[in-house]
């Protein structure tokens, strides 16, 4: 404290404005404020006009209960609010907003203008304020409902106008908040005009699938997967995005708590336990995410714009996000138009007129068929036969690459259904002495067969080893592997993993292990060639390294060393089996390390390439 100084009370002026600051950041944060108190009003149709990104004006107008005088001038007092009475009321917070700050903040720092009216009143009532002045207040005749328009955002605090943005990028957080309330609650019909121009008209009463597509379009909503999960603590609803639709950043990641938007950081965990295998490093998924839980389990009073929230019992938060989430991913094809899952089914393609509106949302346009290619052989009758089924049984003498173990038809897995993006396909041919193109019932794929055989080889060996049932092939002559003092700790500290993963391996003495037996598939492999890289993944996952999450790391190096090689020459059986294989594992997107296996495009995709539409 300065000497000399003596301490006083600030002014309500002084206060507001210091307030405003904490919670009034920019624009887009009046906007949250002003929707928040529009939803907790039970409105079912909100309108919203935007000027100058929101420095000129925000407006916001709803068809819910209104206000009375008392209550309208009650509004833009500090700590004024109707959804809190009591210190316990905070312990179970069920509205959007309850601390009773941001009307008077806005108020505070705007020129500011109100008109409200309750259903069951004659008439309602006005208010006009200029930077936390009252300057008039009167009856006024309007519809039911509240009407707010804040003009000359931060016209009386220049230092904090400096700091604005341009209106380009003011409205685009005006838009991002815009979305994330019109997601939350889709059943509120929505109007957003920016400028006098007409940028969004959303209808009341649409189910989240209708409002997904309305702002994101139909390409999106192909890769989303329906969540849907409940234990005691949480019921978990949404979408999730398969891997294939994966981004750079975590911007389309859409978290609502009690449909509030919200995060926190036993989310953001969850979310990477529950993807893991199944993107690489730098890559996020798309979620749409609705957690429901009961009010006094969640602690939204711990950030003053309440974007962070606290949970009572995390562990069971966490624990059901990632079995809500792994359950979803690993579900059958399902669009998310309520199409039934594909089948497993691989006829032959044949040759009618290509009618682009058979593809959604496609303009009519007809073309003819384009002439049939020359057949190919197929060794594998299951890729070219529809009354055969794709888990045929394959030739038990057939064997995938160099280096590689025999799959016999014992190991084959079992028929079930379809997780790949197609109904039908066939293998037109390879290219690049690598990449596999095919053809599928709307469009083509192309497949890398290395992370495709990877993906086929972790889900079967991850289900041998969670049923104890690991075929292991001893070794002729047993091999000694000598390791690092750093590698060789761990895998000693893992030796009773690496038995239940079905390799025979025991100390020799100082760095050294005698390994005498590996599972099946890796026959074709030498303890050699998996064991350093094995520990060295055992190491990266610390204190998980014991556990499923360390069990899954170490797997899926050994599905990498087993898998086909980059260069490996694969005749069309070899292949057709990959493919066949792949359809039936929980998650064909990906390799265990997140890589894609499958890079899909769809016929209207070339066909709008091409000018078609």
């Amino acid at each position: 404290m300065n000497a000399g100084a003596t301490i006083r009370l600030l002014t309500p002026d002084v206060v507001n404005k210091i307030a405003a600051g904490e919670i009034i950041e920019r624009p887009a944060s009046v906007l949250k404020e002003l929707l928040e108190n529009a939803i907790d009003a039970g409105a079912t149709q909100i309108d919203i006009a935007i000027a100058a990104g929101g420095l000129k004006l925000i407006g916001v107008a709803d068809n819910g209960s209104g206000m009375d005088r008392d209550n309208a001038l009650l509004s833009i007092e500090r700590h004024a609010t109707s959804k809190i009475r009591t210190a316990e009321d905070v312990e179970r917070i069920a509205t959007l907003g309850f601390r009773g700050e941001a009307m008077a903040s806005i108020a505070a720092c705007s020129r500011f203008h109100l008109l409200t009216r309750p259903p069951e009143a004659l008439t309602g009532t006005e208010l006009i304020v200029s930077g936390g002045h009252l300057q008039d207040v009167r009856d006024a005749g309007g519809p039911a409902g509240t009407a707010i328009e804040v003009r000359d955002l931060f016209f009386n605090l220049p230092a904090r106008r400096k700091f604005m943005r341009t209106a380009p990028t003011e409205m685009s957080h005006i838009q991002q908040t815009f979305l994330v309330h019109a997601l939350a609650h889709p059943g509120i019909g929505f109007r957003l005009t920016v400028d006098a121009r007409p940028m969004y008209a959303l209808p009341a009463g649409a189910s989240l699938e209708d409002r997904l597509r309305e702002l994101f379009g139909p390409e999106l909503i192909s890769a989303l997967r329906p969540v849907a999960g409940r234990s005691a603590a949480l019921a978990v609803s949404g979408y999730a995005g398969l891997p294939s639709a994966a981004r750079a950043d975590r911007n389309e990641q859409y978290v609502f708590i009690n449909h509030r938007p919200a995060t926190a950081p036993i989310i953001a965990h969850a979310i990477r336990e529950g993807y893991h295998t199944l993107l690489p490093a730098g890559r996020f998924p798309v979620l749409f995410l609705f957690l429901e839980l009961d009010a006094e389990r969640v602690d939204v009073n711990v950030h003053p714009t309440k974007r962070e929230v606290r949970f009572r019992e995390p562990q069971a938060i966490r624990d059901g996000l990632i079995t809500a989430l792994r359950e979803a991913l690993a579900a059958p094809a399902q669009l998310i138009t309520g199409a039934g899952p594909l089948t497993t089914a691989v006829p032959g393609p044949t040759t009618p007129e290509l009618r682009i509106d058979d593809l959604p949302s496609a303009r009519i346009f007809h073309y003819p068929a384009l002439p049939a290619m020359p057949p190919v052989t197929h060794a594998n009758p299951a890729m070219a036969a529809p009354a055969l089924k794709a888990a045929a049984t394959p030739d038990a003498s057939a064997s995938i690459g160099d280096g590689s173990a025999t799959l016999s038809a014992a190991s084959a897995p079992p028929a079930g259904p379809s997780r790949a993006p197609w109904a039908w396909c066939r293998v037109v041919g390879q290219i690049g002495g690598l990449y596999v193109i095919l053809e599928t019932e709307d469009g083509y794929a192309i497949m890398d067969p290395h992370a495709a055989h990877e993906r086929v080889l972790f889900d079967r060996y991850l289900k041998a080893i969670g049923d104890g049932a690991v075929a292991s092939q001893g070794l002729l002559t047993p091999e000694t592997v000598e390791m690092p003092p750093r590698d060789a700790l761990r895998v000693r500290q893992s030796l009773v993993l690496l038995r239940r993963m079905g390799f025979g391996i025991a100390e020799f003495g100082g760095n050294s292990f005698v390994v005498d037996a590996l599972p099946a598939f890796l026959s074709g492999t030498t303890a050699r060639a998996w064991l350093p890289d094995i520990a060295r993944q055992l190491e990266e996952s610390g204190a998980r390294g014991g556990g499923a999450r360390g069990q899954e790391d170490a797997v899926a190096q050994a599905a990498c060393k087993a898998a086909v090689r980059s260069r490996d020459h694969l005749t069309v059986t070899e292949i057709e089996r990959i493919v066949r294989d792949l359809a039936a594992t929980e998650m064909p997107y990906t390799c265990p390390h997140g890589r894609p296996t499958l890079i899909y495009t769809s016929l209207r995709e070339l066909a709008q390439k091409f000018g078609r539409i």
